[in-house]
């Protein structure tokens, strides 16, 4: 791929900068950007500072006085025209992606399609019910309690998914009558630059979408804690949450978490072992092993489980890892040089805790003294449900597979954990797969199937998950508000 990211013609334009209110605005301060797949900075970004935090919110609050008085199917159709230059831009978007993400050009396009289903589905909405009439007390009165936009609503964004992730919050605040200021990651801002100048190319009035670029500890924080944000939808590290959560309470506005997740993929004697062998193989090593939803412990019965391991590792060797722009690599690098060792201290640790290594554990071979933060796909045997490999969240791309014996000890085993996104359950049996629902203490569990979540679901975690998400529709409801109208119209004497 040829394409310059850069230039006067391209969605960046020759150099990135802040986008605010529909304007380019450029800072002293700035940032790097890296390429993962070479771990050199390839750009810079503006770090906002207060001026901007301030500019971009005042002109949201303006814009959004105005979109709110907009009907939902004119609203519908200023959307519809961003799905059309998502579109005709998909290719480079796609780059943009895998230049500051590292994930591969085809998981990147599929990432794109992600940003329109976003879209699609909020643009769905353009004919919802928008309130409720109920039963008044009295003759010649009327109860009305309506939906109303929140206002303002700010977006803290990670980097495993910066294209998709913007739309899932973008999308339905737009749709619900918002203006949305979105904070994304800064190891992966480019994406978010991008896709706002695709907003305004579109037609979308200035003011309603801003993105402002730098440190989420400073640019997050006064954004979360300015008087005029009304709302804060966050998706992102368990930490983060935390942190974001404590900020907003002072000024009690709703808050959305999607956030960490720790997911058991529980594979049953009489479960189709083929299957399970190569869905617990796509959900392990997705974007590197980089997604919430991520298969990150593995329990198999007893009965299958030296099979299962035998076939998941053979699948694990012919794993392609290389060059993300590269049509046939199937795995990219690590996003960063931290994550990279955060990943190998949790693998050396739990080989220190008696685990084995069945394959990988560091660089992938013949690339150690490659430029980049390459790491190879990684199985460890031997693990107990009490290491810190089974019980926190790697997100990375390596599997602890463990074996059971009985139901009730993988249920427990499962809900072990702090976390309770998402779960996965392989049998052949329904009262097990029904009583695994059950017992399961997660906000989604798949059976004999893996995702990635569909847009009218709605990704939700439990415990130290978050509150829930932003897709179908009690995602969008977030983005709403109730007023409740008392009318009397009975004709005085």
């Amino acid at each position: 791929m040829s394409l310059s990211l850069f230039g006067e013609n391209t969605l960046l334009g020759s150099k990135p900068a802040l986008f605010i209110g529909g304007e380019r605005v450029m800072t002293e301060a700035t940032s790097p950007v890296e390429n993962p797949a070479t771990g050199e900075a390839f750009t810079e970004v503006p770090d906002a500072g207060k001026e901007h935090v301030e500019l971009a919110l005042q002109r949201a609050q303006a814009a959004q006085r105005v979109w709110a008085l907009i009907p939902l199917p004119e609203r519908a159709r200023v959307l519809e025209k961003i799905v059309t230059h998502v579109e005709a831009n998909s290719e480079e978007l796609a780059q943009i992606v895998v230049a500051e993400q590292g994930k591969t050009i085809t998981e990147a396009r599929g990432e794109i399609g992600g940003v329109k289903a976003f879209f699609d589905y909020a643009i769905s909405q353009k004919y919802r019910s928008t309130g409720d009439v109920m039963a008044p007390s009295a003759p010649g009165q009327q109860l009305v309690v309506r939906e109303e936009p929140v206002g303002v609503v700010v977006a803290i964004i990670p980097w495993n998914f910066p294209a998709a992730i913007f739309a899932r919050k973008v999308a339905p605040a737009l749709m619900a009558g918002n203006a949305i200021i979105v904070k994304p990651s800064g190891i992966t801002p480019l994406s978010s630059l991008a896709l706002a100048r695709l907003c305004q190319m579109a037609g979308l009035p200035d003011g309603l979408v801003s993105v402002l670029t730098g440190p989420g500890r400073v640019t997050g924080k006064l954004l979360v804690e300015h008087p005029l944000t009304s709302m804060v939808t966050v998706t992102g590290s368990t930490r983060a949450g935390r942190e974001i959560l404590a900020q907003a309470a002072e000024k009690i506005i709703p808050v959305s978490l999607e956030l960490g997740g720790k997911a058991p993929v529980i594979v049953f004697d009489d479960a189709d072992l083929d299957l399970a062998v190569q869905h617990a193989f796509e959900a392990r090593f997705w974007n590197c092993g980089q997604v919430c939803t991520c298969n990150e412990r593995t329990y198999v019965q007893r009965g299958v489980y030296d099979e299962f391991v035998k076939r998941f590792v053979a699948k694990v060797a012919d794993l392609r890892v290389g060059d993300p722009t590269d049509e046939s690599s199937q795995m990219g690098p690590k996003v960063s040089k931290a994550e990279w060792t955060k990943v190998k201290e949790f693998v050396d640790n739990a080989v220190s805790d008696g685990a084995t290594i069945e394959i990988g554990g560091g660089a992938p071979q013949g690339m150690e003294d490659a430029p980049g933060y390459w790491f190879a796909p990684t199985v460890l045997t031997n693990v107990k449900n009490d290491m810190d490999i089974v019980q926190s969240e790697v997100f990375g791309p390596v599997l602890p597979i463990l074996p059971f014996d009985m139901y009730e000890e993988v249920v427990e085993w499962a809900n072990s954990t702090v976390y309770g996104l998402t779960a996965y359950v392989y049998t052949g049996d329904m009262r097990t797969a029904m009583s695994a629902t059950d017992d399961l203490d997660f906000g989604e569990v798949y059976i004999n199937r893996v995702g990635p979540e569909e847009v009218q679901g709605f990704h939700t975690g439990w415990k130290l998950s978050g509150l829930g998400g932003d897709d179908g529709q009690h995602g969008f409801e977030r983005y709403t508000r109730r007023k409740t109208v008392y009318l009397d119209y009975n004709r005085r004497v």
